[in-house]
């Protein structure tokens, strides 16, 4: 999406140190992210031992929801 940036980033050598360090900044948003919308959506421990299919289903869904604004906010822009 980016393609000015990247021809500069590969032609400077820096491509690996910028790719590595979105990564790690969409890791931590990930981390952070992931727990806050599980409570929001109660995806709790009771759950989780009462219904372990439903709780995964939440955690699947918030994790995809949390990619989804990650790359959208984070990669995409």
């Amino acid at each position: 999406h980016k393609h000015e940036l990247w021809r500069e980033l590969a032609s400077s050598g820096k491509l690996t140190a910028h790719m590595l360090d979105i990564d790690d900044t969409a890791q931590e948003w990930m981390d952070r992210m992931i727990p806050e919308m599980a409570k929001a959506a109660g995806a709790t421990e009771e759950l989780k031992d009462r219904d372990q299919m439903a709780w995964v289903g939440l955690i699947n869904n918030c994790k995809a929801r949390a990619e989804e604004i990650i790359f959208t906010e984070l990669v995409y822009t």
